[in-house]
């Protein structure tokens, strides 16, 4: 056995067996426990296991290690649908029953609100997404530059690597209309045409949308959502989860709405997904996107439907409401922004703004309670907190947070 150069044999030496209680998951997907109080990170466990792990990297406050046997498995771990897991790092969590998932996230948001913003607040149970397998309408499958040897694999990176894909042709949690295609794509991007593009390596799209399967980023494409018809680039960035995402955006819309409300501002609003479902309800609504592209669909999509009460402008979303022909007393804010969150110059803004509502849409719990935590020592408290579970058995959450102003 050869030990990495640059491993640190304290406080264990390399593949070290331990045997250890799994006390939580972390919301990066990996289980926790303990050996005479020395923290270890091990992944592909649940909550009360009991295993046996090997130690390969020790790190000041804590150490990582691989699972080698479940001696005392927990009561919800299920067998794995797919092939690859473990190897591949798409999905975390396929072992886990449904039930216990949704279970792990809503104490994951919950934890992360009271570890990052110092706020004890009963988050509700996130809700299940209708499809648990089959559900994802997007995969970008990657390729490496040929090895010595002539192979190169079309898939995924391999759990715990930077660069080492695993050769995948089916993905348990892609729509069956991409599965159906997977191969046929596959062998498109194996042959002379595609040549040189595989000898510098790259990252192949699937997307499915009304009008079929799509390999082209630029191609002009589109989605339902409720009534609404979206017209966007395959590339581009859109929901991906077409089984749950009408529940998320009438539970926006929902608690966007309210007495006295007559306004809304939708910041990255993309190509306007909760601006224009958002506008039966509000005299005004206005749309901001640093995107030119995202911009002009969201214009397009709004006059598809011939809706006149929204208004849609490019700009950064950290200077937006000095433009407003409204003010923030009559009004909500929808806030849907990158996993990297809220810049600081923009949530001043907003309290200066003064909405009586914001809802915070993440895609990133850490980051918004982070963003929350400075809204809340302001003038805003929290009223409920709604994760989605848009992407079963991954270690990604969905969390809508709504605050009011305190006065």
């Amino acid at each position: 056995m050869s030990v990495p150069k640059k491993f640190n044999p304290i406080p264990f030496p390399y593949h070290k067996e331990l045997e250890i209680t799994i006390d939580f998951i972390t919301n990066l997907g990996k289980g926790v426990g303990k050996s005479e109080g020395w923290v270890i990170m091990v992944p592909f466990v649940m909550p009360g296991e009991y295993v046996r792990v090997r130690i390969f990297k020790n790190y000041s406050n804590y150490s990582e290690a691989d699972l080698v046997e479940i001696l005392k498995p927990a009561s919800g771990r299920v067998v794995p649908k797919c092939k690859h897991f473990s190897k591949c790092g798409g999905c975390q969590y396929q072992h886990i029953s449904y039930d216990e998932q949704i279970n792990i996230k809503t104490m994951q948001v919950a934890d992360i609100l009271k570890k990052n913003a110092e706020i004890d607040f009963e988050v509700k149970t996130a809700i299940k997404s209708p499809l648990q397998y089959a559900y994802r309408s997007k995969i970008t499958p990657h390729y490496n530059r040929p090895d010595k040897n002539g192979e190169q694999p079309i898939g995924f990176l391999a759990n715990g690597r930077k660069y080492d894909i695993i050769d995948v042709n089916h993905c348990p949690i892609a729509t069956n209309k991409i599965n159906e295609n997977f191969n046929e794509i596959r062998e498109r991007a194996y042959a002379d045409g595609g040549r040189k593009r595989r000898k510098r390596g790259g990252t192949l799209l699937l997307r499915d949308t009304i009008e079929g399967v799509t390999t082209d980023p630029k191609k002009i494409v589109s989605q339902k959502v409720g009534s609404i018809l979206f017209q966007f680039r395959a590339g581009d960035f859109f929901q991906n989860n077409p089984s749950i995402i009408n529940e998320l955006v009438n539970y926006v819309k929902v608690s966007a709405s309210g007495r006295e409300i007559n306004n809304l501002v939708d910041a990255y609003c993309g190509v306007g997904l909760f601006a224009l479902s958002c506008s039966s309800l509000f005299k005004k609504v206005v749309g901001v996107e640093i995107s030119e592209s995202a911009i002009d669909f969201a214009k397009t999509n709004a006059k598809i439907h011939k809706i006149s009460n929204v208004l849609f402008q490019k700009g950064n979303a950290e200077s937006i409401f000095s433009n407003l022909s409204f003010d923030g007393h009559d009004s909500s804010v929808v806030v849907d922004p990158p996993r990297k969150g809220c810049d600081l110059g923009f949530l001043d803004q907003l309290i200066e703004f003064k909405p009586k509502k914001v809802i915070y849409v993440s895609c990133d719990p850490a980051t918004q309670a982070r963003d929350i935590k400075y809204l809340v020592n302001d003038c805003y408290t929290i009223r409920e907190i709604q994760p989605f579970d848009l992407f079963p058995h991954t270690r990604h959450i969905e969390s809508v947070a709504i605050l009011e102003r305190k006065f």
